[in-house]
């Protein structure tokens, strides 16, 4: 991810919009239905991104103050909370969201020029500096919106996001056995990107436009054609995100 702080920003909210507008378009009953997530419902991923939210806020605290304070206390805690909003009325939970949603956004807003490069620590261990946790936000909103399946396809997500997406799968698969080796390449040729470990052999090129790149690389359904070369059928890809 190597757009400027102000643009990042400028994602997230409009990711933050489209996730909402989803959750708003959901009728009370439409929450128990399933997700594109397997075993979530639509409101285990809005109890997700609410408390996702509020993880990313303690980031936020931690890069101001330099007092540590993780995402989550731990990985059970993060699941059962998830859990436990997910069976709360739907009224309540839309409410959590757009609070949790609110607190982010200011704390961004307010957070010292000079604390975006402070070190903090992901869920998942890795320390990157405060500055990176606007796109983790972006990340979040704009494919959970997909997830929910609620009229929201990759092909209403940016494509500067979704270029950035797929530069995010990219790195995080590139040179790992577990993935076969694929060569995304974007419909007009301007974009490539290699995943997984070759071991010596020519990848599998997949063709297609931006959208459709995204979707698969990010493991959700796909909203226009693929190419794979010789024309059989597309490698599966590790779980990402």
């Amino acid at each position: 991810m190597s757009a400027g702080p102000a643009v990042v920003l400028e994602q997230a909210a409009k990711g933050t919009a489209a996730f909402e507008a989803a959750v708003h378009r959901l009728t009370d009953s439409g929450f128990t239905r399933p997700s594109y997530l397997p075993g979530w419902s639509r409101a285990h991923v809005v109890a997700h991104v609410a408390r996702n939210a509020d993880a990313l806020v303690n980031l936020l605290a931690w890069a101001r103050t330099g007092v540590e304070t993780p995402m989550y206390a731990s990985g059970d805690q993060r699941a059962r909370e998830i859990e436990e909003g997910a069976r709360q009325p739907a009224e309540k939970l839309r409410a959590e969201l757009l609070g949790a949603d609110g607190r982010l956004a200011g704390e961004l807003a307010a957070l010292p020029d000079e604390c975006w490069a402070a070190t903090v620590r992901t869920a998942r261990g890795r320390e990157v500096p405060a500055s990176q946790v606007p796109w983790m936000r972006v990340r979040e909103v704009w494919v959970h919106a997909v997830d929910m399946d609620v009229d929201t396809s990759f092909d209403d997500v940016p494509h500067d996001v979704c270029a950035a997406l797929v530069d995010d799968v990219a790195a995080s698969l590139r040179g790992r056995t577990d993935c076969p080796s694929v060569r995304l390449r974007s419909e007009d040729g301007a974009r490539t990107w290699l995943l997984g470990d070759s071991g010596g052999v020519e990848p599998v090129v997949v063709s297609g436009d931006l959208p459709s790149l995204t979707a698969y690389a990010t493991g959700r359904p796909v909203p226009g054609p693929l190419y794979p070369t010789g024309g059989g059928s597309l490698p599966k890809l590790p779980a990402w995100l």
